[in-house]
């Protein structure tokens, strides 16, 4: 498995990583994928602890005991659960994100967190206060890095300028072009790294992606994206299927350092992991791509 350094740590990532909220909360089940995954060199483990209420980050800590030294383990912090109200609300604080990451700790069973990411973000923040936290974890060797997950432009502007990120977890698909226009460039000008989820675009992009397909995505209509479909079983061969062929399309872009997709089964995970081994695509190829899906630019979430 390729890997690529992330941003401008020493963390060396898988190029295709897993994404683990998946995974499900069948522990055994879920363990088991994860194994599967570092069988084949994955080293990269995304979790956040609003995955299944902290029971993600569980199931991680369990599928990396005796094996901490082959996983970079990325998890997030930001949704805090009150007491005694429904859902999560959004907390940037220094306090919470302080009180938090020993939570996260405790779940994920290790000493210390490779990649600590901020799960969102508003201008609205108190942001130097955010980043402050972060850079004691960092002294207090709780945490190794931190980044930032978010598809705001304006907010990751902001980390940019004022954060030691390495890296922005950003939504990036063939369907999903947005961070083309603005986040990308920025951030490969930078050396800050993406992390790529959702690169089959929810299971569009996939080879049974029809059904999918019937539902839209995004501002896509079910046609636009039936067409988008058809383009590319045109660039699907013996080694490369539909969704390696958009695995390959989020690898290409060269901010990016991996790519994030989950699998809830094990034929689901081995085929992401192919895509590894899978060709990469042409200058040809990822222009053809472009044409049958123009780059869409980021009407809200500003």
């Amino acid at each position: 498995m390729k890997k690529n350094r992330l941003g401008t740590s020493e963390l060396m990532v898988s190029e295709i990583g897993l994404g683990c909220m998946s995974l499900g909360t069948e522990m055994e089940h879920a363990v088991g994928l994860v194994h599967e995954a570092l069988d084949h060199g994955v080293n990269l483990l995304d979790t956040a602890d609003l995955y299944d209420e902290g029971r993600n980050e569980e199931i991680v800590g369990q599928a990396i005991k005796g094996r901490r030294d082959q996983v970079i383990v990325a998890t997030k912090v930001g949704n805090r659960r009150l007491p005694g109200k429904e859902g999560w609300s959004w907390d940037p604080s220094k306090a919470y994100i302080k009180q938090a990451v020993h939570e996260s700790l405790k779940r994920l069973q290790t000493d210390y967190i490779d990649l600590y990411q901020l799960h969102g973000g508003t201008l609205d923040d108190p942001i130097e206060e955010t980043i402050e936290a972060f850079e004691e974890l960092k002294k207090e060797g709780l945490i190794r890095y931190y980044g930032i997950s978010s598809i705001r432009p304006n907010v990751i502007r902001e980390y940019v300028k004022r954060a030691a990120i390495v890296s922005v977890m950003n939504q990036y698909s063939i369907a999903d072009r947005r961070a083309e226009e603005e986040v990308l460039p920025l951030l490969e000008q930078k050396g800050i790294s993406v992390i790529a989820r959702g690169p089959v675009a929810s299971g569009v992009l996939a080879d049974s992606g029809s059904a999918k397909a019937d539902k839209g995505y995004l501002d896509y209509t079910p046609e636009q994206l039936y067409t988008i479909r058809q383009g590319l079983s045109r660039l699907v061969t013996d080694q490369r299927s539909m969704a390696q062929t958009a695995i390959r399309y989020a690898l290409s872009h060269p901010a990016v350092a991996a790519v994030v997709p989950g699998a809830s089964s094990r034929e689901q995970l081995l085929h992401n992991i192919v895509a590894s081994n899978s060709p990469e695509l042409t200058p040809a190829e990822i222009q053809e791509i472009r044409e049958l899906s123009p780059a869409n630019l980021y009407k809200q979430h500003r």
